[in-house]
């Protein structure tokens, strides 16, 4: 029950009353989204467990006045036939009404952020000791609890432990972290939680229809995203778009109101972005600024959208929500699909950080800008096997000069394709195929830049990282150090006559020098090798199993391979291999550890 009722003969004249108000609960039924509370309430009155204090906390709009003065009319509820306190308040009560309106002489109603002080809290010390007037108890609801004073607070604690039968407290704050921990253990704690969107949506629909007038559903979702959670706030919105609306209620107007980008072109944008398509993303993007849209808006809508495709990948019924476009659910599900959960959190910190630089910012629309083409251009870096491919194998970086017009981008020509790239040709290549970072085939690095000179005085092979000593190991056949060397050691500085490591603890003590004798008898030279303070890098152990994990991942995300898991149960990836690609791409397993098998099951 709202107090929609006692509206009604104000439609022929009289004060008008924001929805806010007109529909503000009056009973527990009417509270949406706080079923665990009301819950625990129910549970608790019926059983006579009534506590002598609640403290209620949760952001603004959620309704912790609200339920406080609900919670006063359920203590002091009586009618002809019940005399007991109750959370069924279906019937009025003869206090009901005066409570809900907050002028009942027993329900003593409080801001702290206008009473701070001592005084105000010696005040209601002092009137604790009389007996209610006409109710059951002496309700003090006190808001913004967290603005009391220190001493304000230390006063109140005594009474707020020993209070007298007749007499309760409860508590509203939106920054329970600032209400010291002495009066929280006072008190019985519920923390109102904001309002899932779906069910926010369907709340506003219900009130639209109660008021008679006709609202799209894409402007109630675009309201319900934009309230974030609020009751208060997103029926604030549905007012002022009610009366900005000169009759039916539509997503344009909502946009406008609001200065929201259009979901349906964040979408596009969203697609140009992980295409990897610059002049695309920043026609649109200023396209969506030319109309009102906000940079930081748009890229915030960027990030909720980048988050949607992420959740779809893991929870597909999550595109059921009802606050959700049509546009959202089939596109987000056909993002989900196509992009890896690392292309969408990189994505996702890549617009984090650059949302803070747009508000930052004076010129917003600059600064909106060069996020996009980080983003876009980040579409056509190495994932990190190829990045530690060209540690190994250099080839030109991105600064070197760009690539001659019409050379496909490196993993798109020759032997390596996109993920997306192998599907559209499987499917005939109807639809243009989609750039994304992650790579399933690296194709032969092509060696553009000679390598710089060496210097006169380093003669013999060259050693410049440890996967250099570990080539020289396997090419003098000492495998047996070669282990040792893959396993323990890190890289900390490696420069011509000196290498600096870390050992891990499991190394043989003997190692350094071992590394010192073998670097001297397989170069022709003097090394000095000397341990390092610092951590340094990952083991060359680590670096492979880091690889070989990636790529065990990438295979269990292909569709083909998950139809080939899902036809032969039992069967289990236990290796993959790359054609078409180096020989060192893809590192052999570590001789030392056997790969699990079970003699039932299938494996591939």
């Amino acid at each position: 029950m709202s107090e929609a009722g006692h509206d009604q003969k104000q439609k022929g004249g009289g004060a008008y009353r924001v929805l806010a108000r007109k529909y503000r609960p009056r009973d527990f039924s009417a509270l949406i989204g706080q079923e665990p509370m009301v819950r625990t309430l129910t549970n608790a009155f019926a059983s006579g467990r009534i506590a002598q204090a609640w403290m209620l906390t949760g952001v603004r709009g959620v309704g912790k006045t609200t339920t406080a003065r609900i919670l006063a009319r359920a203590l002091n509820y009586r009618t002809a036939s019940i005399d007991h306190p109750t959370v069924d308040l279906s019937v009025p009560g003869e206090h009901c009404e005066a409570i809900m309106e907050g002028r009942h002489v027993d329900v003593i109603e409080m801001d702290a952020a206008s009473h701070t002080g001592i005084d105000d809290i010696r005040d209601i010390i002092e009137q604790v000791r009389y007996a209610p007037v006409s109710a059951r108890y002496k309700v003090y609801i006190i808001d913004e609890v967290h603005m009391l004073s220190t001493q304000a607070f230390n006063g109140l604690l005594k009474t707020l432990e020993e209070p007298p039968p007749h007499v309760k407290f409860i508590f509203a704050t939106t920054e329970i972290r600032k209400v010291p921990i002495t009066v929280l253990s006072r008190c019985q704690r519920f923390d109102l939680r904001r309002v899932d969107a779906n069910l926010l949506t369907g709340h506003l629909k219900s009130i639209a229809g109660q008021e008679g007038v006709e609202v799209e559903d894409e402007a109630l979702a675009m309201i319900a995203r934009a309230a974030e959670g609020s009751v208060r706030d997103s029926l604030s919105i549905l007012d002022q778009a009610i009366a900005h609306s000169s009759s039916k209620v539509t997503a344009e107007t909502v946009r406008d109101m609001l200065g929201l980008a259009d979901r349906t072109r964040v979408i596009d944008l969203f697609e140009h972005v992980m295409k990897g398509d610059v002049a695309a993303a920043l026609q649109e993007f200023r396209a969506q600024y030319d109309v009102g849209a906000d940079p930081a808006t748009v890229l915030t809508d960027l990030a909720e959208f980048n988050h949607l495709v992420t959740r779809m990948r893991f929870v597909p019924s999550a595109a059921e929500d009802a606050s959700l476009s049509e546009e959202e659910r089939r596109r987000g599900l056909e993002f989900s699909r196509l992009l890896s959960v690392r292309v969408l959190s990189r994505t996702w910190q890549m617009l984090l950080k650059g949302i803070g630089e747009v508000q930052a910012s004076n010129r917003p629309l600059a600064a909106g800008e060069m996020v996009l083409i980080r983003m876009a251009h980040a579409a056509s870096l190495p994932t990190l096997d190829e990045a530690l491919k060209t540690l190994e194998d250099p080839t030109p970086g991105p600064d070197d000069g760009p690539a001659p017009r019409g050379t496909p981008p490196s993993g798109e020509g020759g032997g390596a394709r996109s993920v997306a790239q192998m599907r559209s040709t499987s499917n005939g290549g109807g639809s243009t195929a989609m750039r994304l970072v992650e790579r399933q085939e690296v194709a032969e690095p092509v060696k553009i830049q000679a390598q710089p000179p060496r210097p006169e005085s380093e003669t013999g092979p060259a050693v410049r990282s440890l996967a250099d000593i570990a080539a020289l190991a396997d090419a003098n056949r000492d495998l047996a150090f070669k282990v040792q060397l893959k396993r323990s050691v890190r890289p900390v500085r490696i420069e011509p006559g000196r290498v600096e490591v870390a050992l891990t603890e499991d190394a043989p003590k003997t190692l350094l020098g071992d590394l010192t004798n073998r670097l001297q008898n397989w170069t022709g030279r003097r090394w000095i090798v000397s341990l390092s303070r610092e951590k340094g890098g990952a083991t060359l152990s680590e670096e492979e199993a880091g690889r070989r994990q990636t790529a065990m991942s990438d295979a269990r995300a292909d569709p083909a391979v998950a139809a080939i898991l899902e036809h032969f149960p039992g069967a289990r990836i236990i290796d993959v291999r790359i054609p078409d690609a180096v020989e060192t791409e893809m590192p052999a397993p570590d001789p030392a550890v056997e790969p699990e098998t079970d003699e039932d099951d299938d494996t591939i």
